[in-house]
């Protein structure tokens, strides 16, 4: 049997669900038996391939540059992972939604700025009015709520989808898994 390949993607989060992933240990060894890492943060490669069996998605859409990576995502992706309370329900990023972007872009390069008080326009991508959960973008197959999700969820949920056997999630986040 060929291993299937697995992607991980940070949108607008802390890198939490990716710490806890790697929070797996030795059982990324045994992990590594079943997939591929073919795009990740965690590696080196820069473009999201054309055909990934699972995806797993940390973070909020925040940007234009978020929803354009999450649509092409789903698009290339047959299992598509929301994980974490960020890319679940907006969680943290979405605490910018009463103040707006313009108010917090002001507040961080000009306001709190001591020399050069400009908004970036090329380095930070242009920010979306309202931040909001993935699958209010794109169809989320399977989601693994928590911040962040526990290493043990990880290990259970990857190894079911894996393997094909049923996954049955509220399990896993009943009991803190």
């Amino acid at each position: 049997m060929s291993k299937l390949k697995l992607a991980t993607v940070w949108l607008d989060g802390c890198s939490g669900c990716h710490m806890s992933f790697l929070d797996m240990d030795e059982r990324l060894l045994a992990l590594a038996e079943l997939v591929d890492v073919v795009y990740s943060p965690l590696v080196d490669t820069k473009r999201f391939p054309d055909e990934v069996d699972i995806a797993l998605v940390e973070g909020a859409v925040a940007s234009v540059d978020d929803e354009k990576k999450i649509k092409k995502i789903r698009a290339h992706t047959k299992t598509l992972v929301a994980i974490g309370d960020c890319a679940v329900a907006g969680n943290v990023p979405s605490m910018r939604n009463p103040i707006g972007p313009e108010a917090i872009l002001n507040r961080a390069y000009i306001e709190n700025a001591s020399a050069q008080q400009q908004i970036p326009c090329v380095v930070v991508p242009r920010l979306l009015q309202v931040v909001r959960p993935i699958h209010e973008f794109v169809k989320v197959d399977v989601f693994l709520p928590g911040c962040p999700p526990s290493a043990d969820t990880f290990h259970t949920a990857l190894t079911a989808l894996a393997t094909g056997v049923p996954l049955d999630i509220s399990a896993l986040t009943r009991f803190g898994a």
